[in-house]
């Protein structure tokens, strides 16, 4: 059993993983990737092209953009770490893959669904905790903090791994426990599964020594099927409470301004009113189409009312049917070196139509309409 722990964007991991393989000729290579990455990869390999438009509207329906927001923001780092090095992201599996069937030697897949993991660790993850990760790692798309030239070679030192790793938990301990703690036992199952004596298994160089535990201690293993599982997130939700009470309060001063005899006509019209033109507003400053802005603005004063609907979405969505997002969007994030490289990506303009959209609905919410309308509706109400 030889496990080789590699640097996902680094040209020695590369050599080293096709020397072993020719050098040991082993009965299975064991690779850390899933079948949808595998696929991918070889499709790349042979110079296939696909269409690689994403559906936004799918992802908003099916409730996945927070895993989509992370997974190209990851996919944008490795990118931008493997530009700056000039080596392609995977280019280690890759090289394992030429290798294994140079020789004819079988493939195993051992790491598990991409989506699996980064769904699992949303889920795990508490509101304040989700918002310093993702803030943490918007920040860095933007150049805020430190700027390191980075030594890849030196990120395989155990001893610079079990520091990076310590960081990690404690920035981010839901995320680590994914991400690194479940995939080492996920990582190290697989690799038991396989019936063949001589292995080498080509892996991240952090995994390697959970890997190796696991191997040594079998007995630890949690059940496999417990990891593949997406539960549901449990607990409270605050902040979806919070968010609704602002809804609930402004339909209850309403209901009590009319029922007091109060004529709040004129106090509905400004609130339909403010609230579709700091929609249209947001969302035209942001640089949406018009058609997308107008939308934006129709559905604001539906939106304030209803908790669990942001007018960006819809704007956002509007935006998507003339902005169509390809994979290489993505890829593209690695090489933007101006606002104006930035503002030609269209997962960029589209997040910003949402965030524009969803800013200035918030600033009627917040601002305008509580000193326009519901504070003189509540001094109406209780005589002051």
């Amino acid at each position: 059993m030889t496990i080789i722990g590699t640097a996902h964007v680094s040209e020695e991991s590369v050599n080293e993983v096709k020397d072993a393989i020719y050098e040991q000729h082993p009965d299975v290579v064991a690779i850390e990737l899933d079948r949808g990455r595998y696929i991918k990869l070889k499709k790349q390999m042979m110079g296939i092209e696909e269409d690689d438009t994403i559906s936004v509207t799918q992802i908003i329906k099916d409730n996945k953009v927070g895993l989509f927001l992370t997974t190209t923001l990851l996919s944008y780092f490795q990118s931008k770490i493997g530009a700056d090095l000039d080596v392609a992201p995977g280019s280690e599996m890759i090289g394992a893959i030429e290798a294994s069937e140079d020789l004819g030697i079988p493939i195993a897949l051992i790491d598990r669904d991409i989506s699996t993991t980064l769904q699992r660790a949303l889920n795990k993850m508490g509101f304040i905790e989700k918002a310093k990760f993702m803030f943490g790692l918007i920040a860095s798309v933007f150049g805020f903090g430190d700027e390191e030239e980075i030594d890849v070679e030196e990120l395989k030192n155990p001893e610079n791994l079990d520091d990076l790793m310590e960081m990690f938990k404690d920035e981010a301990p839901s995320v680590h426990e994914v991400l690194v703690h479940e995939r080492d036992a996920y990582l190290a199952g697989r690799i038991m599964q396989i019936p063949q004596d001589h292995v080498i298994a080509v892996v991240g160089a952090g995994h390697k020594p959970g890997i190796k535990k696991y191997l040594n201690n079998p007995e630890t293993l949690p059940n496999l099927r417990d990891l593949e599982v997406i539960n549901e997130k449990k607990g409270i939700p605050w902040a979806k409470i919070f968010l609704g009470l602002i809804p609930v309060l402004f339909v209850v001063i309403f209901f009590l301004a009319y029922f007091s005899g109060i004529n709040i006509t004129w106090n509905i019209y400004e609130f339909i009113a403010i609230s579709m033109i700091m929609g249209f507003i947001g969302s035209i400053l942001s640089g949406s189409k018009l058609i997308s802005a107008i939308v934006g603005g129709l559905v604001a004063p539906l939106t304030i009312i209803h908790p669990l609907l942001a007018a960006g979405w819809f704007s956002g969505l509007c935006e998507a049917k003339f902005r169509k997002v390809r994979q290489s969007d993505i890829k593209n994030l690695a090489h933007i070196e101006s606002f104006r490289d930035l503002w030609q990506n269209n997962i960029f303009r589209i997040l910003l139509v949402v965030i524009g959209t969803n800013l200035g609905v918030s600033i009627a919410t917040l601002v305008i309409l509580p000193s326009r309308v519901f504070i003189p509706l509540f001094m109406k109400l209780f005589g002051g």
